[in-house]
């Protein structure tokens, strides 16, 4: 494998670390030429700039987009959030290998990111679409019947509607297998993490959203799965890390030797897989309801969904009331055609969602004295 040059956008974040980790300890595959962050953590980032010396390197959205146009083999969007779009579309302006680990960017894009991107320029790094992606190997596109996307169910799996109206912030951060931030960790117990997900598994893979199914699987050892034609079901298994995904993302389609330990199979294990209880998480069938709208929806239910999650560790929304919230703000949101879509009226859209979510949410009672 030719060295390649990488561009790492988000670098303190969790994906971009542990994408410096591999760099570092693969110098003869990748070569890091650009560098930037959001700059919640500038100390970190002056000692990545120091250590890997990149031509080009920055603070800020106007950084990521500059050095997600420079010359490249890969650039890897480790941002979180909707700030993610304008460097997602400069990369692939550029014609540069996409490893997209901002799947925000995506789901509110939508087709602007869709129609920009030739095919294979964009590599998933999120978990399940990596693992689709490597399934996908297994057959042609016309021998895919569906694509199932595992879910851990979150901290609250099981519990009924009544069962989570009473739950914490503190409850909803304790999530089974993984360390996280505030929203994804929510979104997780909420489920909409998932819902998001489904929209992204449908613009990656051209898959049509009745061919996109959702199995909780608690253990997340099985990543994600594809059905083919003839019944075959192909599954990539893993330990519930980011290692493997990120490295694919740099290498692809090349993997990279000792990215991550493989599973002890000479240790017994159970393995579960339960329906998803739509009533108790209905974020999952909100998310459908919004991709099949397309347009701005999706930006909206994401936006919307941020907004109602700050609002419940705040303790002026209750968990069950964040997928209600988000869907009377949907069903307030009037989508444009897809001719008309720009890159302002997704962001457009983002700003109303939120200004109409926090609209929707009562104010605190607190005194702020």
């Amino acid at each position: 494998m030719q060295r390649r040059d990488v561009v790492v956008l988000g670098s303190t974040g969790s994906i971009g670390t542990q994408a410096l980790d591999l760099v570092r300890d693969n110098p003869d595959r990748f070569r890091v030429v650009g560098l930037t962050a959001g700059g919640s953590n500038p100390e970190l980032f002056e000692r990545q700039v120091a250590e890997f010396g990149p031509s080009v390197s920055g603070l800020g959205e106007d950084a990521s987009v500059a050095a997600a146009r420079m010359e490249a083999d890969v650039v890897l969007n480790g941002i979180t959030g909707a700030v993610g779009l304008r460097p997602t579309l400069a990369a692939l302006e550029a014609g540069t290998t996409l490893a997209l680990a901002n799947k925000e960017s995506l789901i509110i894009g939508g087709p602007l990111v869709h129609d920009m991107a030739r095919p294979g320029q964009i590599v998933p790094v999120d978990s399940e679409h990596s693992a689709i992606a490597q399934s996908l190997r297994a057959g042609s596109a016309g021998e895919v019947r569906r694509l199932v996307l595992t879910a851990s169910g979150g901290p609250f799996r099981g519990r009924t509607r009544d069962q989570l109206a009473d739950v914490t912030p503190e409850e909803a951060l304790a999530h089974p297998n993984f360390a996280m931030g505030r929203v994804i960790t929510t979104n997780s117990a909420t489920l909409v993490n998932k819902g998001l997900e489904v929209i992204e598994a449908h613009l990656l893979f051209d898959v049509p959203f009745d061919a996109i199914d959702v199995v909780v699987h608690p253990q997340q050892l099985i990543h994600s799965m594809v059905e083919f034609v003839d019944g075959a079901v192909v599954a990539q298994l893993g330990l519930p890390t980011m290692l493997v995904p990120i490295s694919l993302g740099l290498g692809w389609p090349d993997r990279v030797p000792d990215a991550e330990t493989p599973i002890d199979w000479s240790k017994g294990a159970d393995w579960r897989f339960e329906p998803l209880d739509n009533e108790a998480f209905p974020a999952v069938a909100l998310a459908r309801e919004a991709g099949l709208r397309g347009g701005t929806a999706p930006a909206v239910y994401n936006a919307a969904n941020e907004v109602c999650v700050d609002a419940f560790h705040e303790g002026r929304l209750r968990f069950v009331d964040i997928v209600p919230t988000v869907a009377a703000v949907l069903r307030e949101h009037d989508v444009p055609s897809r001719e008309q879509l720009t890159v302002d009226g997704v962001l457009a859209a983002d700003t109303w969602a939120r200004t109409t979510a926090a609209a929707h949410i009562e104010p605190t009672t607190e005194d702020p004295t």
